[in-house]
């Protein structure tokens, strides 16, 4: 028999940046796990295609366009989730964007573009997410994906870096405020995983001979590497994990 607290039966999940990658990754797993996922993101053919994926594992699924970065498309994308789905048990933000320059050339328009996507879509969907738990009064998950640049010094890539430090200040920040209406607060680190944002690096002989090899386990990360972690973090069996950055990288950080 499998272990009850992952069943998500009856559990509803929201995944920014969902139609792909990392996030498609993680809403399929919710979906084996028997949840209701809403993703959203803002290509509607990639939307479409990432629903249809989610739907032939079972449960009820939806995509809806969003941009994370505008608040009022945040604002009407949660409102039109919760009518579609009823509620929201755990949220996920997933959405993402990067830009890299040398930092005195650092242009200005990327460095906005990138906090309003990854720092302030975080904000605006933590917050939304945050009053609904607490007016249903039944607790909840928030879970946001930040990356290694976090933590280690991202050359040429501070932006990113930036926001990715910021979320996991927020979720902290989070975890200690809304604990006492029973919602947890928790981040993912990934790693180098092959996704469409490191797909530049992948089969890139020299990239591959310095970085990949200097992985534990001797492979580019998956987006199915993370179905694990989000059922865990979306299941009951987390009620007590909360205010923690969850490294998944296959031992990079470590080595």
């Amino acid at each position: 028999m499998a272990f009850a607290p992952f069943d998500l039966t009856g559990k509803v999940a929201l995944i920014t940046g969902g139609n792909s990658g990392i996030g498609l990754g993680m809403a399929i797993g919710l979906a084996q796990a028997g949840a209701n996922v809403c993703i959203w993101g803002t290509n509607p053919e990639k939307n479409a295609a990432a629903e249809k994926e989610i739907l032939a594992v079972g449960g009820k699924a939806a995509a809806l366009r969003c941009d994370v970065s505008q608040e009022n498309e945040v604002e009407a994308a949660f409102a039109e989730t919760l009518n579609l789905f009823g509620k929201v048990d755990s949220c996920f933000a997933n959405a993402g964007a990067g830009g890299g320059a040398p930092f005195q050339e650092f242009p200005t328009d990327v460095w906005n573009r990138v906090m309003g996507i990854n720092l302030d879509g975080t904000f605006f969907t933590f917050r939304a997410a945050a009053k609904h738990m607490i007016e249903r009064g039944e607790g909840g998950r928030l879970i946001g994906t930040s990356s290694l640049s976090a933590l280690d010094g991202a050359a040429r890539n501070e932006a990113y870096a930036a926001t990715k430090g910021a979320m996991i200040s927020m979720t902290r920040g989070l975890s200690v405020e809304l604990a006492r209406y029973g919602i947890t607060a928790n981040t993912i680190i990934p790693g180098w995983i092959e996704t469409a944002m490191t797909a530049p690096r992948v089969g890139d002989d020299t990239f591959e001979d310095r970085v990949i090899k200097r992985v534990p386990v001797r492979r580019w990360g998956q987006p199915e590497d993370f179905a694990g972690i989000a059922v865990y973090l979306a299941s009951d069996a987390s009620s007590y994990q909360t205010g923690e950055d969850f490294v998944i990288d296959g031992g990079y950080y470590r080595f």
